[in-house]
């Protein structure tokens, strides 16, 4: 008889990271276990299009939405020899974790999440728990969360392999970039402004004054790598978002800022894409840099180096480019970055390109046996 898991995944889809979450354990899961089948249970908002997106490259996954008023939902939940909570920016799945565990008292694991303290008597119920960076599993370790294993676990979206050749190839002829032949830069703002571009997201006055605090500083070294790629080579530069947000915060802070004898060979993408679409625009990019996090490990996960900026509000997960041998490649906006080091870091990774992708992909290794680690617990769990 067929084992199978239950993922709790497919939190949002305004953000592409988000987005990526699902397909890369899937994709774990299927190359690792492929014995197993899966049903992904996501959240209530997830579009047709996203569910779309998931099914072409897995068409064996069922999907369900909703709770246990469900029928699809019920029968998911009583066929599950494991719940799997996948990755994600904390436990972002308990709400259905205490659905399930209240049905069948069953066996859970975390795969690859940051750490919150509000957390933690859900997290020391589980059989294993793996967190996304090394500052989660020393926080959660102080905190003396209990479950039964407890090590550091990559995040899922290092395996996302979906793509859309077709659409990413009509951008790039529509805009002349040609392949290796220019770099990717996320912006972002402290807080996402969701309430521009959600009717249900009230406005944040103290996130927005914050925001507005830190943009400046927190996108002027991105705007001197740009200009520095372009005074010192023959690339040109794409300005993308990873959320739906970024599309205003990418002209605002770097389009608009820059002069206007650089904006020949910059592209700034107008309209929000899905996670397929962009890894297949990543892919073919000399580099990537930003203040995101998602774009950057779905490069690496592709070997195409990424340089991080991070900061407080984005929690600890930045750090985990210490944990696989990227650490040369974090900058901490909240201790101050100088613009010259970051863009001559951005260019050294241009300009000694095949040193950097050799680089990714032993970051990559460290990556995978890090996934085999977790899979074993996952097929331990399932099998017993």
């Amino acid at each position: 008889m067929n084992k199978e898991i239950l993922l709790r995944s497919a939190w949002q889809d305004v953000n592409i990271g988000d987005i990526a979450h699902t397909p890369g354990l899937l994709a774990i899961l299927e190359k690792r276990l492929p014995e197993v089948k899966v049903t992904v249970w996501a959240s209530v908002n997830i579009t047709v299009e996203v569910m779309n997106l998931i099914c072409r490259r897995f068409p064996g996954v069922r999907i369900v939405r909703g709770n246990l008023d469900s029928g699809e939902v019920r029968a998911a939940v009583s066929r599950a020899d494991l719940f799997l909570h996948g990755s994600g920016a904390c436990l972002c799945g308990k709400w259905e974790l205490k659905q399930y565990l209240e049905v069948t008292g069953g066996s859970f694991g975390v795969w690859g999440i940051t750490y919150r303290k509000q957390d933690k008597e859900w997290l020391d119920q589980a059989d294993f728990l793996y967190f996304r960076d090394g500052v989660s599993l020393l926080n959660a370790q102080s905190d003396g969360v209990c479950a039964k294993h407890m090590d550091f676990g990559p995040d899922a979206a290092f395996a996302a392999d979906i793509a859309d050749e077709g659409r990413a190839n009509r951008f790039l002829s529509d805009n002349q970039l040609n392949n290796k032949e220019f770099v990717c830069c996320v912006p972002r703002l402290r807080i996402t402004p969701y309430w521009t571009i959600r009717g249900d997201a009230p406005y944040n006055q103290a996130a927005d004054e914050l925001n507005g605090r830190n943009k400046e500083r927190d996108h002027r070294h991105l705007r001197t790598a740009v200009t520095r790629i372009l005074d010192q080579t023959d690339f040109k530069v794409l300005v993308c978002p990873e959320d739906q947000t970024q599309i205003a915060v990418g002209r605002e802070m770097i389009i608009e800022k820059l002069p206007e004898k650089y904006r020949t060979r910059v592209v700034h993408r107008q309209n929000f894409w899905l996670a397929d679409e962009a890894v297949s625009v990543y892919k073919k990019s000399l580099a990537l840099f930003g203040n995101e996090m998602h774009s950057p490990i779905m490069c690496v996960g592709n070997h195409v180096p990424a340089i991080v900026s991070r900061w407080e509000q984005q929690t600890s997960k930045g750090y985990m480019w210490n944990d696989i041998g990227l650490n040369e490649w974090l900058f901490d906006c909240d201790a101050g970055i100088d613009g010259n080091r970051f863009a001559d870091t951005v260019l050294d990774v241009i300009k000694n390109n095949a040193a950097a992708v050799k680089k990714t992909e032993r970051a990559m290794n460290t990556v995978n046996r890090a996934y085999d680690r977790m899979a074993k617990h996952v097929r331990a769990l399932i099998h017993r």
